[in-house]
């Protein structure tokens, strides 16, 4: 077992409890990104708020902190720890975030430009915390602005050394900290522009938790930051150096290395560190699966794929055939995963069709809708006995591995509805069970959501109203669950066998007429 896989175990095992008390939707892992924005918004927030009690002068930084900090605690000192504390979460669930999506294999192909722009989103939310704790002028902020001036000054950049501005009480003027209160508004604001940017090759990214989330969290926040206030140390003073500060490990973590190790190696650690991860996506490259193509003889333009596709590869065009419809599909291969959610969105996209050959208005070259429809019937051969269960699996769930009866696609969204209409109505099967990968959060973001929405009816192509429910298993399951996929398979088996024989089923050998399904 690799390093990813097990990671990605691990991710697995630890969520699942968290389903359990969370429920999916608010399930805090699955919401890393969306939390880091909440996160983002709050210290935003709480950082205006405390910018009107904040003095800029070289005593009067540390006294106004002060004054907010105990005089007025209730309000602005409670601002200050929220300030803290959701700075501090935000870095964690950054590193955390980039650690799961390189565990579940979200980073490379076609992935790759999400990856790229974070990683200048990791530097930003560090540098917007080291000069945060500058503005207070405390022994902390003494310490960090003498041992990140000392770095700073090993770079070939500055005509004089920066460290000597803090060699004596004289040396340093008020208009230092107004240059820092600019860059602590500065750097933010660039932080904004490149989560913006980061999830731009999203279709309908979420940029919020789920309210209820929302409001747990920030109640988390407000009671941490009741009980363990943000600590304000002892006043700046350059005459001497503190013997002793209590660090920030989240932002600061890296500051007694600092001390440690020449400034030549902390930059050149930093060089390789940012080198490695933009060339990540990259290292191995990975060989992706052809784009989605689009057959214009089939393709009305009627703009369900590009609305169901989860990473913006499909826009509409004018029409370039001649055909009577205003528009077609393109796709972006540079952005196409081939996921197959297209293909099970087309409303031509039917294995009834028997009048030529099987083509769809939007298809996999590699795994086309008529090759899907081969291996459905290849697979209902395995099947035997009562109770006889066909499982369209996705290759990131629990179902992922091979066996009788099973297939496995690259999305459970992959499959149109018709399909589980045609394996019950021909016989192939007494039960589908779509198994998809955790419905905490889809591997292709929307798949689970638009399979249940097709089924439930409430999202084209619909499920035929002929086609019984109680024939048709969802089971939502990551990789870790496969003894509860098992239990499930097993309890529908029992359950199909039990059930009356469907009206109307017609056998493969009957249906060669060459037509439409009439039904």
């Amino acid at each position: 077992m690799g390093v990813r896989t097990a990671l990605k175990r691990g991710f697995d095992r630890v969520e699942r409890p968290l389903d359990r008390l969370f429920g999916p939707d608010w399930n805090p892992m699955a919401n890393l990104g969306t939390l880091s924005w909440l996160m983002f918004w709050i210290v935003t927030a709480t950082g205006i708020y405390l910018f009107i009690f904040f003095d800029t002068g070289v005593v009067n930084a540390y006294q106004s902190v002060k004054w907010l900090s105990e005089t007025h605690w209730l309000h602005a000192g409670l601002a200050r720890s929220l300030h803290r504390y959701a700075s501090d979460f935000l870095v964690l669930l950054m590193l955390v975030h980039m650690v799961r999506e390189w565990a579940f294999d979200r980073y490379r192909g076609k992935r790759w430009f999400s990856w790229i722009t974070g990683v200048p989103v990791i530097w930003f939310v560090y540098m917007s915390g080291i000069t945060g704790y500058w503005l207070v002028w405390d022994e902390l902020a003494q310490y960090v602005a003498l041992t990140t001036t000392e770095l700073l000054d090993a770079l070939p950049f500055f005509a004089e050394p920066i460290a000597r501005n803090f060699l004596t009480p004289a040396s340093l003027s008020g208009r230092f900290f107004t240059l820092m209160v600019f860059l602590h508004i500065a750097i933010p604001l660039l932080l904004l522009l490149m989560m913006w940017i980061h999830i731009q090759r999203i279709t309908a990214a979420r940029t919020m938790p789920p309210r209820g989330l929302s409001v747990l969290t920030l109640a988390a926040l407000v009671i941490v930051s009741f009980a363990m206030p943000a600590v304000l140390q002892g006043p700046a003073d350059l005459a001497r150096f503190p013997s002793t500060v209590g660090l920030d490990w989240f932002i600061l973590g890296l500051y007694p290395v600092i001390d440690l190790v020449p400034p030549s190696v902390i930059w050149t650690g930093a060089l390789l560190f940012t080198v490695l991860m933009f060339g990540l996506p990259w290292l191995p490259p990975r060989k992706d699966k052809a784009a989605a193509e689009v057959f214009l003889d089939f393709c009305n333009g009627c703009t369900r794929c590009e609305a169901d596709c989860p990473y913006t590869a499909i826009t509409m065009v004018p029409r370039s055939d001649g055909a009577p419809f205003p528009q077609e599909a393109l796709v972006d291969p540079e952005r196409c995963v081939a996921c197959g959610i297209c293909m099970g969105s087309c409303p031509s996209s039917t294995p009834f069709r028997r009048s030529g050959p099987l083509i769809t208005g939007i298809d996999l070259p590699g795994r086309p809708l008529s090759k899907l429809r081969e291996e459905v019937i290849a697979a209902s051969a395995d099947l035997a006995g009562p109770g006889r269960v066909m499982t369209l699996a996705c290759e990131h769930g629990a179902a992922a591995a091979p066996e009788k009866g099973r297939v496995i696609l690259p999305c459970v969204a992959m499959a149109p509805p018709s399909l589980f209409d045609f394996i019950l109505s021909r016989d192939l099967a007494d039960g589908v069970c779509i198994a998809g990968c955790a419905e905490r959060e889809c591997h292709n973001r929307v798949g689970a959501q638009w399979t249940k929405e097709r089924i439930a009816r409430t999202r084209d192509p619909l499920l035929r109203e002929r086609v019984p429910r109680d024939r048709l298993l969802t089971l939502w399951a990551g990789p870790t669950e496969g003894a509860r996929l098992d239990e499930a398979l097993a309890g529908f088996s029992k359950d199909v066998a039990a059930l009356e024989p469907m009206p109307g089923k017609r056998s493969l050998e009957t249906d060669a007429t060459g037509e439409e399904d009439p039904r």
